[in-house]
């Protein structure tokens, strides 16, 4: 069993409404294989809801205290975010799952690079919130690129 970011298995969760839909991810949710989250729903945001991005660091540090995740609108919502990232791993937990794949450069989901907290577009290095917990509990996390190349 792996845990896949809804938005990729084609559930309009994103900020925007939409989905990202992967169609190499649909085979392991038709085998019964793939469990969908979405950390920021899971964490009490609605959908749509304003873009956010990790201000002051990455999902470790907002993990330690020491960065916060706000929105668009200078809203922090950190607080949801954070509790989206437990619950993804409380279903982690409850299902044994030893592996994830998660939507690339999203400020819960990101495993490699996130956007860099001035809402420009610009990358940087870094995981996401849930991403970083997700590891940091010894849960596998790639992103739906990392995935396609390891199969």
């Amino acid at each position: 069993m792996i845990l896949v970011s809804a938005c990729l298995l084609g559930l309009s969760c994103r900020y925007d409404g939409r989905a990202w839909p992967e169609p190499a991810l649909q085979e392991p949710v038709v085998r019964g294989k793939a469990l969908r989250c979405c950390p920021e729903v899971l964490g009490g945001l609605g959908v749509p809801r304003a873009p956010a991005e990790i201000v002051g660091g990455n999902g470790e540090d907002v993990l330690e205290g020491q960065a916060r995740v706000v929105n668009v609108q200078g809203q922090d919502v950190t607080r949801e975010f954070l509790r989206g990232a437990q619950a993804a791993l409380r279903l982690a937990r409850r299902w044994g799952i030893k592996r994830a794949i998660l939507k690339s450069h999203s400020p819960p989901c990101g495993t490699r690079h996130i956007y860099d907290g001035t809402f420009c577009g610009q990358l940087r290095e870094g995981r996401g919130v849930t991403a970083a917990l997700l590891r940091r509990e010894g849960i596998e996390v790639w992103n739906e690129e990392e995935w396609k190349d390891d199969r």
